[in-house]
């Protein structure tokens, strides 16, 4: 079995945060694509918001983790992407509900909100659950009905 690809990204906000996340997501075994920043300067989150949403909006990866000061704005970002299902978790339950009931498929922390040690157990977390399904299947598929209208209205 290959391992889980996936994307990582975030503001300058969150670089520390992010550089932590990804020695741990090499201990998990994964791929990483690193999409930025990778250094301290001054940059828009929708920037790099947008490159990891997109990778796994398209599929060419599983999940994705986005990190900015609050996670506000990587969340919005994240959630305008067709089939991107977008948590912001603060604490493992936010976590653990994000991917049992909503089959979170990219995980957003705010770096100035959230400690590195708890990040780390979100993360974690959000790894290794797994999706529920039954109920939540019905509920996420009413989800991809609502945003199929959108984006068919907004062609008119």
């Amino acid at each position: 079995m290959s391992p889980m690809k996936i994307a990582i990204g975030c503001d300058h906000a969150g670089l520390q945060l992010k550089e932590k996340i990804k020695e741990l997501l090499l201990r998990f075994g994964m791929e990483i694509l690193d999409y930025g920043t990778t250094d301290g300067c001054s940059v828009d989150y929708p920037d790099y918001g947008e490159r990891v949403s997109d990778a796994v909006s398209s599929g060419e990866v599983e999940r994705g983790i986005l990190i900015c000061g609050t996670g506000l704005g990587m969340s919005i970002v994240a959630n305008k992407f067709p089939g991107v299902r977008a948590t912001l978790c603060h604490d493992s339950f936010t976590a653990r509900m994000g991917r049992l009931h909503n089959d979170s498929n990219i995980l957003v922390l705010g770096a100035r909100t959230t400690d590195g040690d708890i990040a780390s157990e979100i993360v974690r977390i959000w790894i290794e659950t797994p999706f529920e399904g039954e109920r939540h299947s019905r509920r996420l598929e009413k989800i991809s009905i609502i945003e199929a209208r959108l984006n068919e209205k907004g062609r008119e």
